[in-house]
């Protein structure tokens, strides 16, 4: 997900006329905050900005709500370079925003997506916004398929809402507004869109919705997001130290692609190939420390590097390193475990007690397999070796079984 709250997200709002709540940037005046609380019959909303994708802000206590400039003032402050634990990773704010405080008895949650069942454009509604999707039963969700050469209607809105029990106030205005979402979502190379909440302001007689919070995904594939001007860093991600360090590395032959999955981990995992990768990922799951794929026939030097990096920041809390890939066409098996053994014997004071399960395949595998024998036994290190026609989900389950009897003889 590349866009998350207001900052960006109402000017994504302002392209289709979806009303939404008044939004300034910390670099706002005094008189445009006082506007602005004015606006909000006296209260106005400070959260921080991140970059990529950060939800569950509320529940970090990292959204402010107050009632004068000062307080706003100092909410700001306090925003600007907050940090948000999300998961096992450590998310840095880059700014913050104020927005209009939206007084309303009721929120709605609404989002739009491509189905993996029905292979179809689907709308996801619900009229109790603000809350968790996953915590709902199903008798509270409207989950709408629609066809995508008809689009949205306001009859898919009408019907869902009756179905929900809605207030009657509200329904016509949602039939409205809801429908613009599709024409930005089919328009703009979306592929989600999620308002959550939408508060039904208070308009004279007809209740007016508007969007408090808005989530977004691109199709970077797709031109037609070109069509909005974001800045680049909407579609930049934060990256930690450890992927920094291994994306220097792309300058030459061989991949070095890394995700951080959990610093915390105890399997430290050099994949190869895409394969590999998807395999390691799923099945290993929170356990490994990152995602990776070093495929790509990387040269000693370039793999021996990517291993230092990755020992220098992990050996030293890991169970095991693992190394996983499947049968090779052109990567030297050879070179790439040597270089990744000699690292291992470099920074072996990290972790004297680690041990070692490899599964590959590929060209000069028998010298490889026997070079990391020799290694491993000089340094008394406790290894397993797995050849080309062992299965690569088998070789990834030894693995965690490994895993899960050296934690059980630790807390021993």
């Amino acid at each position: 997900m590349q866009l998350t709250g207001l900052k960006y997200g109402k000017q994504l709002m302002d392209i289709v006329g979806f009303p939404v709540a008044e939004t300034l940037e910390e670099d706002a005046t005094k008189e445009q905050i006082e506007g602005l609380l004015k606006k909000g019959g006296g209260k106005v909303v400070v959260k921080p900005s991140f970059m990529g994708s950060v939800g569950k802000k509320g529940k970090a206590g990292l959204v402010k709500i107050v009632d004068n400039y000062a307080d706003a003032n100092q909410a700001k402050k306090d925003l600007c370079f907050c940090t948000c634990e999300l998961g096992n990773a450590t998310h840095n704010a880059c700014g913050a925003t104020f927005e209009e405080f939206v007084d309303s008895d009721a929120e709605l949650y609404v989002s739009i997506t491509t189905s993996t069942i029905t292979r179809t454009p689907t709308m996801m509604l619900i009229v109790e916004g603000g809350v968790e999707v996953e915590d709902l039963p199903d008798d509270k969700k409207a989950i709408i398929p629609f066809n995508p050469l008809e689009g949205l209607k306001g009859y898919h809105v009408n019907d869902a809402l009756i179905k929900l029990g809605c207030p009657k106030a509200y329904i016509s205005p949602l039939v409205q507004q809801l429908p613009k979402l599709w024409e930005l979502y089919n328009n703009y190379g979306l592929t989600m869109i999620e308002l959550n909440p939408i508060r039904m302001k208070k308009n004279g007689k007809r209740p007016l919705p508007v969007a408090c919070d808005v989530k977004a995904a691109f199709d970077q594939d797709d031109p037609a997001h070109e069509r909005i001007t974001f800045p680049k860093e909407v579609f930049a991600t934060e990256l930690t130290e450890f992927e920094t360090e291994i994306n220097q590395l792309r300058t030459y032959q061989g991949q070095s692609d890394v995700v951080e999955l959990n610093p915390n981990g105890t399997i430290l995992p050099f994949m190869f190939g895409g394969g590999a990768n998807s395999a390691a990922t799923e099945v290993l799951g929170d356990r490994a420390i990152f995602s990776s794929d070093f495929g790509g026939n990387p040269p000693y030097a370039k793999m021996k590097e990517i291993a230092t990096i990755c020992y220098k920041h992990f050996l030293k809390n890991a169970n095991i390193v693992q190394i996983i890939g499947g049968k090779a066409n052109n990567t030297d098996i050879f070179v790439t475990i040597k270089a990744m053994m000699d690292a291992l014997r470099e920074n072996i004071k990290l972790n004297p007690d680690i041990s070692v399960v490899i599964g590959r395949g590929g060209p000069n595998l028998v010298q490889g397999m026997i070079y990391a024998r020799d290694l491993l036994d000089s340094l008394k290190i406790p290894y397993k070796i797995f050849g080309f026609d062992s299965s690569m989900i088998g070789v990834l389950n030894y693995t965690l079984e490994l895993d899960a009897w050296i934690e059980a003889n630790k807390k021993k």
